[in-house]
């Protein structure tokens, strides 16, 4: 008989929501953004993921980080549920991701999982604004992409 520690963690249960709001034809399908967001979340969690124009990309940041231009990925994150459960909301900006895929000579979902693997480890309180902990996330990140078969993001 199997003790605890022999049993599989059971998968985190994921409520994601997709929105697309943008005319951008060449973004992830619900799928794809699934399977990210499940590769890097350690529990339950519900998720608002919605794909955007620039427009709308530039009032949230300005909105929320009074930054005035538009930005690849934006995180929300929400109080933690009674049950311990994550709850958020992360906003890709598609021209943006775009034009930075190009840019960095990387495949356009490439870039995509990049960034949802990101944005699901800030989720999860991962940030970036000291060296070790960017070092830390940075790491979770490309271990994270290399399952995938993606390569370092920051190569």
């Amino acid at each position: 008989m199997p003790t605890n520690d022999m049993r599989r963690r059971a998968k985190p249960r994921l409520s994601l929501a997709v929105q697309y709001a943008t005319k951008n034809e060449h973004v992830p399908t619900r799928a794809q953004l699934r399977r990210w967001v499940r590769a890097a979340l350690d529990r339950d969690a519900t998720i608002a993921l919605r794909i955007v124009d620039r427009a709308e990309g530039r009032a949230l940041n300005r909105d929320f980080r009074h930054k005035d231009y538009a930005t690849n990925v934006l995180t929300f994150v929400y109080d933690e549920t009674a049950s311990n459960a994550l709850a958020g909301d992360v906003v890709l900006c598609a021209p943006v991701v775009a034009s930075e895929a190009k840019t960095q000579r990387k495949a356009q979902l490439h870039h995509y999982a990049h960034l949802v693997i990101h944005a699901t480890l800030h989720l999860q309180g991962h940030d970036h604004e000291q060296e070790h902990d960017a070092e830390v996330m940075e790491s979770c990140e490309i271990e994270i992409l290399s399952r995938m078969k993606i390569s370092n993001p920051y190569s």
